[in-house]
C-alpha cells in the first residue's frame, strides 16, 4: 500500500519529524516558497506549518488530497478554519504542548512579583544588601481571579488551589460544570469578577472581543493595590492604562510575558520596579518544544488513519482525559446514527438526543458530532468526517436539539436515547455500553433488547408464536451464516416481536429473500453492517 505523504514547511522538534518517518513519507521544507508550495500541494495528504505559512483558499482549492492541518503550536491566525470546514479538512494543533510551561510561567511571574523577587535579584548583584524595600504579599488567602477557564486556565486554578487561594473565574464559553471540577467559583460578569480579585491572571486567546479586555474602565473597578498577570497573548491588557495604574498606586504589581508590540524593547513599562517582565517565554521550555513536535505528529497521523484527533480546531475542545473517557461513546453515537438510513428511506426533518447518566457532567458536543456523522455515513460516503458533520447536517435540513437527564430512565449507568423524525414517522433507539466498554443497542421502537453494535447485524420483524425462529436459524445454516449471538424481543405476548442476530459473515441478497419467504416473518429483513 503506498504511503501518504506530508509536507512539513516550517520546522519542528526532530523527535515529531522521526515519529512521521515511521508511517510518511515526509518532505521537511522550511525554505519552500509561496509559489511552489501551491504547485506540489496537490501531492500531499497533510501539511503542517507553524505561523508563518499561509493557509488559505488559495492553498486550500489547490490541495485536493488534503485531509488535515497541522499547526505546530497554539495559535491559528494564519489558518483560514472556516473554508478547512467547509472542505473537510481537519484543523489540528497543540495547545495541550505548552499548557504546562504556560501555566508554570504565569505561577512563577506571580510569586516573583507578590515577592518582588526580580527587583530584589538586581539590587542585590548591583551590590546592595537591603531587604526593607522588598518586603512582599503571601498568596493565603487571598482571591485569585481567572479571566478564561480552559486549559492553562483550569491548570493555573488547580496549582493556586495549592496556596489556598480563594478562587474565583469569569469564562461565558464554559459549561458550569468544568467551574465546579477545578474548584473555581463561577462569576456571571467581568465587573463581578474585577470587584471581588486581589490577583486577576488571564488566560483568554486574543480575539476582537478580548482586546484591551483590561483598560482603564476594567481597572478603575478593581481593589486598590490589585496584581494583574498576563501570560496570555499580548493586547488583552491596554498597557497605557495599566500604567497609569501603577502611577496612581490602583495597581500594587504586575507581571508581564507578553506585550502589545513584540519584539517589546524599550517599553515604557519596563521602568518600574513592580513589574516583572519575561520576554514572551510562556512555551519555550525544552520539554514543551519536543512536546508540540510530537503532539502533532501525532495528531496527523490519527488523522490520516481516520481516527479521533484530540485537538481539532474545527471541533469542539475536549481535554485529553475527557477524550479517553470519551472515546467509546462516540463510537456509540456513531453506530447508533448508523442504524437509520440502513432501515429507513425516508429524509430526516429533525432528530432529538438525550443524554442520561453521569456522562452529562462532560461536554457532550462530540457524541452528537459522532452521531450525526453515522446517520450520514450510509448516502453520503467518503465525503462526511467529524469536521463536517454539522455542516451537512444542517444543509440536508436536519435540525438538531440535544437534551441532558442527571439520570437514566431505564437501569443503565449512561444511556444515549435518540428520537429520528421524518416527515410521517419517527424512529427510537436507545444505547450505551457493555462492562467491556462495546457499543450495544438496548432499545428500537419500544422493544427491549441487548445487541452489539458490532460486525453483521440482522434485524427481522416476527409473529410471536412458535415456530418461526427454528426455520430462520435452518435457512441461515444451510447457507453458512454463524449466528454469534441473538436476542428476541416483544412488547405484548402474541404481538409483533423482533429478532436481532450478530452474524459471522455477510448475508448475501439471495439469503434475505429466502429469509422474507418464511413463515411468520413479517416485512423485509434488513442486513446492518458496522
Amino acid at each position: 500500500m503506498e504511503r501518504k505523504r506530508v509536507l512539513v514547511s516550517e520546522r519542528i522538534a526532530e523527535e515529531g519529524l522521526e515519529m512521521l518517518r515511521t508511517e510518511l513519507d515526509v518532505d521537511f521544507r522550511d525554505d519552500i516558497s509561496r509559489e511552489e508550495l501551491l504547485s506540489v500541494i496537490d501531492q500531499y495528504d497533510a501539511l503542517i506549518v507553524r505561523s508563518v505559512t499561509k493557509v488559505n483558499e488559495e492553498l486550500i482549492k489547490r490541495g485536493t488530497r488534503l485531509k488535515v492541518i497541522g499547526r505546530a503550536g497554539n495559535g491559528i491566525d494564519n489558518i483560514d478554519v472556516d473554508v478547512c470546514t467547509r472542505y473537510g479538512i481537519i484543523v489540528a494543533n497543540t495547545p495541550d504542548s505548552n499548557t504546562v510551561s504556560a501555566a508554570e510561567q504565569t505561577i512563577s511571574l506571580l510569586l516573583s512579583s507578590v515577592r518582588n523577587t526580580a527587583w530584589a535579584n538586581d539590587v542585590l548583584k548591583g551590590g546592595i544588601w537591603d531587604r526593607k524595600p522588598f518586603r512582599g504579599t503571601e498568596l493565603y488567602g487571598k482571591t485569585v481571579g481567572i479571566i478564561g477557564l480552559g486549559r492553562i486556565g483550569s491548570m493555573v486554578a488547580t496549582r493556586l488551589k495549592a496556596f489556598n487561594m480563594n478562587i474565583i473565574a469569569y469564562d461565558p464559553y464554559i459549561a458550569d460544570e468544568r467551574f465546579e471540577r477545578f474548584g473555581a467559583e463561577k462569576k456571571n460578569s467581568l465587573e463581578e469578577l474585577l470587584a471581588e480579585a486581589d490577583v486577576v491572571t488571564v488566560h483568554t486567546p486574543k480575539t476582537k472581543e478580548t482586546i484591551h479586555m483590561i483598560d482603564e474602565k476594567a481597572i478603575a473597578l478593581t481593589k486598590k493595590g490589585v496584581i494583574l498577570v498576563n501570560c496570555a497573548r499580548g493586547g488583552i491588557f491596554k498597557e497605557t492604562a495599566v500604567i497609569e495604574g501603577l502611577e496612581n498606586g490602583k495597581i500594587a504589581n504586575v507581571a508581564l510575558d507578553v506585550y502589545e508590540k513584540e519584539p517589546a524593547i524599550d517599553n515604557p513599562i519596563f521602568k518600574y520596579t513592580n513589574v516583572v517582565c519575561t520576554p514572551h517565554l510562556g512555551a519555550d521550555t525544552f520539554e514543551a518544544q519536543k512536546r508540540v513536535g510530537e503532539n502533532i505528529a501525532e495528531q496527523v497521523l490519527l488523522a490520516l488513519k481516520g481516527e479521533i484527533v484530540p485537538n481539532v480546531v474545527n471541533l469542539p475542545a475536549v481535554l485529553p482525559e475527557e477524550l479517553n473517557y470519551l472515546r467509546p461513546y462516540i463510537t456509540l453515537a456513531e453506530k447508533m446514527g448508523n442504524i437509520y438510513y440502513q432501515i429507513e428511506k425516508l429524509p430526516i426533518k429533525r432528530v432529538e438526543i438525550t443524554y442520561s447518566g453521569p456522562i452529562t457532567v462532560n461536554e457532550t458536543e462530540m457524541l452528537t458530532i459522532g452521531f450525526l456523522k453515522g446517520i450520514l455515513e450510509p448516502v453520503l460516503w467518503e465525503k462526511i468526517n467529524y469536521v463536517n458533520a454539522r455542516l451537512l447536517a444542517a444543509e440536508r435540513g436536519i435540525k438538531v436539539y440535544e437534551r441532558k437527564e442527571k439520570q437514566s430512565a431505564k437501569p443503565f449507568k449512561n444511556m444515549l436515547t435518540i428520537n429520528i423524525f421524518s416527515q410521517h414517522h419517527e424512529m427510537e433507539i436507545s444505547g450505551t455500553l457493555s462492562r467491556a466498554r462495546n457499543p450495544i443497542l438496548v432499545d428500537i421502537n419500544g422493544y427491549e433488547t441487548e445487541a452489539n453494535l458490532e460486525g453483521y447485524v440482522l434485524m427481522l420483524q416476527n409473529e410471536d408464536r412458535p415456530g418461526v425462529i427454528g426455520p430462520l436459524t435452518t435457512t441461515l445454516g444451510e447457507a453458512g451464516i454463524n449466528i454469534a449471538s441473538m436476542k428476541v424481543a416483544r412488547q405484548t405476548k402474541g404481538q409483533t416481536a423482533i429478532m436481532i442476530l450478530n452474524v459471522d459473515n455477510n448475508v448475501e441478497e439471495e439469503v434475505l429473500k429466502q429469509l422474507e419467504q418464511i413463515d411468520g416473518l413479517i416485512g423485509t429483513p434488513k442486513l446492518l453492517k458496522f
